[in-house]
């Protein structure tokens, strides 16, 4: 049954990619929120799981790319953005497996792009404050994604409402033509790939979603933070280097 955002006959080929790591306690339930027949394509990468994420990713019909080292979480989206172009997926949307986010949101992201609204689309996970807090963010990670998505806003030209989401769509242009081959193979990688979309012209926008945090959800510790948001601020003085014609950088090319 085609999905009822899509108008009959322009329904777009969906690819879902998961960056999969230890989530063999969640998988099931993410993808039960998906829409029935939604995606064309399944996709996790596992970089290395020592559960059994691997079958029940397999048990449940999903397609699995298995890493033969741990690249990073950066490095896993790489593989899954190369994989999906390998399909005719037109929409390609980042979930990660760990039921954090609520996959029900998906359709509305893909249909933003499909009507050329948006290329790059986020799942907002912070509407309200008290909404962020009762869902259980820890108070010092609300405090840094508030900071943290003001200044990028400011400095970007942005509007966005969570500039730090894991939940993602983009077009199939945006990954065809953004390198991220050359982005970081950690977390940085977020980042870098926003700051590349922005500075390709490509529009970004976000629609909210509710997120759970639990013991199995993924989360990185607040040193990574501190990581992850240097990379952010080093991503955003490389593009601005480069377009002074100061120091080129491949991902800005």
């Amino acid at each position: 049954m085609p999905n009822e955002l899509f108008a009959v006959g322009s329904q777009p080929n969906i690819a879902i990619v998961m960056p999969g790591y230890n989530a063999e306690l969640t998988l099931e339930a993410t993808l039960r929120e998906l829409p029935e027949n939604f995606a064309k394509h399944v996709i996790l990468v596992d970089d290395c799981s020592s559960d059994n994420t691997i079958a029940k990713a397999r048990e449940l019909g999903i397609t699995v790319i298995e890493h033969a080292k741990n690249r990073g979480y950066g490095g896993n989206q790489k593989t899954c953005y190369a994989t999906a172009l390998e399909t005719d997926a037109d929409i390609v949307i980042m979930l990660h497996p760990d039921n954090q986010y609520d996959a029900r949101v998906a359709p509305v992201m893909a249909s933003l792009i499909h009507l050329g609204i948006c290329d790059v689309v986020l799942g907002n996970r912070i509407r309200t404050r008290a909404e962020a807090l009762d869902g259980g963010m820890p108070l010092w990670k609300y405090i840094i994604n508030r900071l943290s998505t003001f200044t990028e806003n400011l400095v970007l030209g942005q509007s966005l409402g969570d500039f730090h989401s894991g939940f993602r769509a983009y077009s199939r242009e945006v990954l065809e033509r953004i390198p991220f081959e050359e982005n970081s193979e950690d977390f940085a990688f977020d980042q870098e790939f926003l700051i590349q979309a922005i500075s390709f012209g490509f529009k970004i926008g976000d629609v909210p979603v509710p997120v759970r945090y639990f013991d199995e959800a993924s989360s990185i510790s607040f040193k990574r933070s501190v990581r992850y948001g240097m990379g952010g601020a080093s991503a955003f003085t490389a593009m601005k280097l480069h377009k002074l014609k100061i120091r080129k950088d491949k991902r800005f090319t």
